[in-house]
């Protein structure tokens, strides 16, 4: 077996999996080891395909059905897409442990068997067909497998609030793939290729208001995807809603896939069409509109969700600066933030099942009650919050580095922006922090007065059942603790390799490049 035989097994190893948990639909104890295995197999073929590709610096591609390139789809797999297919498995395959735990404990009275472990697994083959898509189409099919699959999802249970986030969702979700699909016909038409390496040839040889109008569809496409400020408005009411381990992949991963279809774009198919002015502004006031949302609430679900509208500013003010560090020190906040993000909704769905309410008017005196608890919430909590050493802190400073190098205004106000918005998150984090866990029950005569104010948030007074976390539960969420505090340990030799990606990000790949790498 040749090196780039592995490339589509990230694709095809959950496609089988979840076809197999459909054959053991009523073998609960089938489905979860096929699960497993498949994560386990794709983490292990990504860190493959990585460790290939960065020693040799040569980026692996594959022709699906030997048609010649471009006209043929084409997998592509770069140390980017290598690095991001590993760090989506292994979330996945933590939340997956969590979502068993937590149905071992709950009798799987939230989550069918026969429903949720293979659309799971089909959810996996979206985010992965997507992040090793080497043309436009391929990628929006990926896109169109994990939407049909984060529907199935976020809507488990059926209940009223479910299916009525759910259809917001997916209105949302449909309305940026039909931008998307109206841009590749554009593309198409103009050019006559979708292939990505071709394109980022031909573009360039278009108008330059034709670039433009297609620039800016996609950005608008993506935009939606990655949930920037104005075309955010759909994520805090649609993932707080969810079963637990939902929320946390979707907060995790999803968003994500739409910051990484920025990337390329910006990258591959219009390096020469500068949009830095529309991305900072874009960035600024993705994150300070989303974090002043976080600040407003109380509850702890959408809490993270403004804080995760807000965070996806960071990755796209790296993408304004649009110079080698500043695409490397996006790519390091993008991993540190999809491990973050996710394990802090995890942290939240233990404590909502532990307390009965995620709303920090309810919640009180964790801290006795649950000291494990405290820990798991608070070491994400202040690493999203920047607090150095943490890893949070290295991919903001190496952000501000990068913007500072450019020097103009722009940037400028983008990094006070930024430290704004990491000051604001730590302060709702702290404070929710304080108030569920610090807080005890002699406490609230004067702890209440002074936040009042957030008694009209939204669901700030939902209560639900008090539940038992499971050793599973509890477990996968501080494995994730222990990959954020990984991240901090091994900082160094993984912004080394995201800087190696920054700087091959800032030279297109060719068609011909492309043709060599395809194997005859």
């Amino acid at each position: 077996m040749t090196a780039h035989a592995l490339v589509p097994m990230v694709v095809i190893l959950p496609l089988l999996g979840a076809a197999l948990t459909l054959v053991f639909g009523r073998q609960r104890r089938t489905q979860i080891l096929v699960s497993v295995i498949t994560l386990s197999a794709v983490f292990v073929v990504a860190a493959a395909m990585l460790l290939i590709v960065d020693q040799g610096d040569m980026p692996l591609a594959v022709s699906v059905g030997g048609w010649p390139v471009p006209f043929g789809i084409v997998l592509y797999v770069d140390r980017l897409s290598a690095l991001l297919v590993a760090v989506s498995a292994v979330v996945l395959l933590a939340v997956l442990l969590f979502s068993v735990g937590q149905g071992a404990a709950d009798r799987d009275e939230d989550t069918p068997v026969s429903i949720f472990f293979p659309s799971y697994l089909i959810l996996g083959a979206g985010i992965f067909d997507a992040f090793i898509a080497g043309d436009l189409f391929n990628m929006y099919v990926g896109f169109e497998i994990l939407l049909v699959a984060s529907f199935v999802l976020i809507t488990l249970g059926g209940t009223a609030a479910r299916i009525r986030t759910g259809v917001v969702y997916i209105v949302v979700s449909l309305v940026s793939s039909i931008l998307f699909l109206a841009a590749i016909a554009m593309i198409y038409g103009a050019v006559g290729t979708v292939n990505l390496a071709h394109l980022g040839e031909r573009l360039a040889t278009l108008p330059q208001e034709t670039q433009t109008v297609l620039h800016v569809m996609l950005l608008v496409a993506f935009g939606i995807k990655a949930a920037v400020f104005p075309m955010s408005f759909w994520l805090p009411d649609s993932y707080p809603t969810a079963p637990a381990p939902v929320t946390a992949v979707f907060a995790g991963l999803l968003t994500k896939v739409g910051v990484y279809a920025l990337i390329r774009t910006e990258t591959q198919l219009f390096p020469d069409n500068d949009m830095s002015m529309v991305l900072g502004i874009v960035a600024v006031a993705t994150m300070v509109v989303g974090v002043l949302g976080a600040v407003a609430q109380a509850e702890l679900k959408r809490i993270l969700s403004f804080t995760l509208v807000s965070h996806v500013g960071y990755m796209v003010l790296g993408i304004a600066i649009g110079t080698a560090a500043g695409y490397g020190a996006t790519v390091y906040y993008t991993v540190h933030h999809i491990i973050v993000q996710t394990t802090l909704f995890l942290a939240v769905g233990l404590i909502e099942r532990r307390a009965g309410s995620t709303s920090i008017l309810r919640v009180r005196g964790l801290m006795t009650a649950a000291p494990l608890l405290a820990v798991l919430y608070f070491l994400p909590a202040i690493n999203l919050g920047g607090i150095p050493p943490f890893s949070g802190f290295i991919g903001k400073y190496a952000l501000f580095v990068a913007a500072a190098e450019v020097g103009t205004p722009l940037m400028w106000v983008m990094i006070a922006a930024g430290i704004i918005t990491s000051l604001l998150t730590l302060y709702a984090l702290m404070r929710a922090w304080n108030l569920a866990f610090w807080r005890e029950e002699e406490d609230t005569a004067e702890t209440e007065a002074r936040i009042r104010h957030l008694g009209d948030a939204p669901a700030a007074d939902d209560a639900s059942e008090q539940r038992t976390n499971s050793r599973v539960m509890t477990g996968a969420t501080a494995g994730l603790v222990a990959v954020t505090i990984a991240l901090t340990v091994f900082a160094g030799p993984l912004f080394e390799l995201c800087d190696r990606i920054g700087s091959a990000l800032t030279t297109p790949v060719t068609l011909s490049q492309l043709q060599e790498e395809v194997p005859s």
